[in-house]
């Protein structure tokens, strides 16, 4: 069992977290139902002037944005049906803009602690390393540009026949309430640079929330029956915390300690990276990081190295992060399915060079 003082460093760490997944999650929703991600597709297909490509770069770029600002869960769960439902409606093949929004969930989760909950949980051990938040951004910006760029690459090169050709520009979206447009747009953006000035990440998206909800009783009340809080989430994600510091101290770090290694070289970063990347495919993602990190954070470059494979790896297996669940989801509610096989093997060859290509990036800037 655990003791008392274990119990309340966990907490420590773990309620901030969960704050924020609630917070940031309320902030999305609201920020769905007033049509903040609609337009932005709708303005995207219009800028894109009838050529795939350019609407496609243009939905990548959003699906990059999203992830960074509002994190990977995001993306998964509320631009994806619209990245679908945008290339339907200009008759272009969904599965290039359904597969960037999968893949930028993941691998453009890197930049700011708030893009993926295992980067808010490395703060607290960036903080033992006497680097903290503008520590993470300097370290994180080369790793985090390498792996969504060559997750960019690897689309095109992968899907670059159906992005090929031109389209008609879709017509308007459906009105929607312009107040609740504006200030949910408005908590968007603004969110963007204050977690980069450092604030604590669950304080901006909190008083976010706080003013959409408010807004929205005002404008309209019955949205909010539509906000979905992911409670079941937050239980499933403080029982995944418990078991793994149990079995933490049960023999598993010993384990881990072996299958990692030592050492801050070339070499040894990029078994760091690839031991994170497959603990995140056999297990999920966030078990994977809170195991790892006893045994790969003792300095900044060996944390960022676990953090490039937890985040930028788990494109393999349908539960190796939550955002692939929500997203296959949400593809499905949307029409489209995409086989577990497919996701294997076009995510393997994409995990294999983001995430060499973000720890490369890493051990120049080291």
């Amino acid at each position: 069992m655990l003791s008392g003082a274990e119990l309340s460093d966990l907490a420590g760490r773990v309620v901030p977290v969960l704050g924020f997944l609630v917070a940031i999650t309320v902030v999305a929703e609201i920020a769905d139902l007033a049509g903040v991600f609609d337009v932005a597709a709708h303005w995207a297909a219009r800028a894109g002037r009838g050529r795939v490509w350019v609407l496609w770069l243009l939905v990548v770029g959003l699906a990059c944005v999203a992830t960074i600002v509002l994190s990977l869960d995001t993306t998964a769960v509320l631009l994806t049906p619209v990245a679908v439902t945008v290339a339907r409606q200009v008759g272009v093949p969904p599965l290039p803009f359904a597969m960037a929004t999968l893949w930028l969930a993941n691998t453009g989760s890197l930049l700011l602690p708030v893009s993926n909950l295992t980067n808010l949980l490395a703060l607290h051990r960036l903080d033992v390393l006497g680097v903290g938040h503008s520590g993470y951004l300097r370290t994180a910006w080369a790793p985090a540009l390498a792996a969504i760029v060559a997750t960019v690459l690897v689309l095109a090169v992968r899907h670059r026949r159906a992005l090929t050709g031109r389209y008609d520009a879709p017509s308007a979206p459906e009105p929607h309430d312009r107040v609740l447009l504006v200030v949910a747009g408005a908590c968007c953006v603004l969110l963007g640079p204050a977690f980069v000035a450092g604030l604590t990440p669950w304080i901006p998206s909190t008083i976010a929330a706080v003013v959409l909800v408010i807004t929205t009783m005002v404008r309209d009340r019955s949205l909010l029956r539509r906000v979905s809080v992911p409670w079941k989430m937050v239980i499933g994600v403080s029982v995944l915390f418990l078991v793994v510091q149990l079995a933490l101290d049960h023999g598993l770090k010993d384990l881990l300690a072996h299958l990692v290694g030592t050492g801050n070289g070339a070499g040894a970063l990029f078994r760091v990276g690839a031991v994170g990347a497959l603990a995140a495919n056999l297990v999920n993602n966030l078990p994977a990081y809170l195991a790892l990190e006893s045994v790969s954070s003792d300095t900044v470059g060996r944390l960022f190295a676990l953090l490039i494979g937890v985040n930028v790896g788990p494109l393999v297996t349908v539960w190796a992060s939550l955002a692939t669940l929500l997203w296959r989801q949400r593809c499905r509610s949307a029409g489209l399915e995409v086989k577990a096989a497919y996701l294997a093997r076009e995510g393997l060859l994409c995990a294999v060079v983001a995430v060499g290509a973000a720890v490369g990036a890493l051990v120049l800037v080291a």
